[in-house]
This record gives structure tokens, sequence and C-alpha cells, in this order.
């Protein structure tokens, strides 16, 4: 065990964990962050991914002791009141339907249109390849993007 010194959405946070432990228990177990799900547990899904500097990772496959100079946001820290207009374009295209992976889904969103403020479909594809949604709403996720995009 170590203490680990880490910034989470904004504010430093001290968390006492094995090297090893991936950033995903860390959220959930030690600071109590819950909207970072688990999905696979091999970052092949999608449902933990968080932001870390700015970039979307899988925070199942991210060790505690990789993140300590790093700034990681949640989809806690994504919003205050969860207006990001990614969040307002969600419910605008009634995309969640059992909601699980909708966080992941998000996180990597934000990702790419901090990258990219003005994505073609092609590229909203392509950025959200490896997201998975066990319901198959790819369709209303990627008209969300969009219109999130158009109200940046």
């Amino acid at each position: 065990m170590a203490t680990y010194q880490l910034t989470i959405n904004g504010k430093q946070q001290s968390v006492e964990a094995d090297a090893d432990t991936p950033m995903l228990w860390v959220l959930r177990d030690h600071l109590d962050l819950k909207g970072t799900k688990f999905g696979c547990g091999i970052a092949q899904c999608g449902a933990c991914t968080i932001h870390m500097d700015g970039n979307a990772v899988r925070s199942c496959s991210i060790p505690v002791s990789a993140v300590s100079n790093a700034k990681i946001t949640t989809i806690e820290g994504l919003s205050e009141k969860a207006d990001h207009v990614l969040q307002k374009a969600w419910v605008e295209h009634d995309v969640p339907q059992c909601g699980y992976c909708q966080a992941g889904q998000i996180m990597n969103a934000a990702a790419l249109l901090q990258r990219n403020n003005s994505p073609s479909m092609d590229e909203i594809e392509t950025a959200m390849n490896g997201n998975l949604c066990r319901c198959g709403t790819y369709n209303k996720i990627k008209a969300a993007i969009s219109t999130a995009a158009t109200n940046l």
C-alpha cells in the first residue's frame, strides 16, 4: 500500500491503495465516484472511460501508480449541473435506454469534441468505435454528438 496524491475533477485527493489498483476501483471504491462503470475489465468496452489530461482512457486498465501527475476527469466532473453540451444533446436525442454505457460514451465524445469541435459523421464513428452499447443506440449517440458539436 502507498498513498497517492491525485487531481480528480479539479480537486486534490489523497488515496491509499496498492500500486496496481486500477483507477476504476480507486474512483468507485475509494472516492465514491460511481458514475464510471465497470464493463469488461480489459479496456475493450469503454464503460469505464475517463479523461486523463484531456485524453479519453479506459480506467479499468490504468493503475493508480500511473496517474500521480495527471489531471483526471470523470463524468461527475464534466459539468457541475449535468448541463454539458453533450449531456443536453443526449437528452434531446433520447439516447439512453439502459444507460449503463452512457457515462463512458459521453466522456469519449467529450474528448473527441475537445480535439475536433466540428467532426464529420465518419470522424464521430471512428472516434466512438470501441465504446460498446448493448442496447444499440449508436445512431442516436452519433446524432447527439453532431448536435453537441453545432452547439459548442
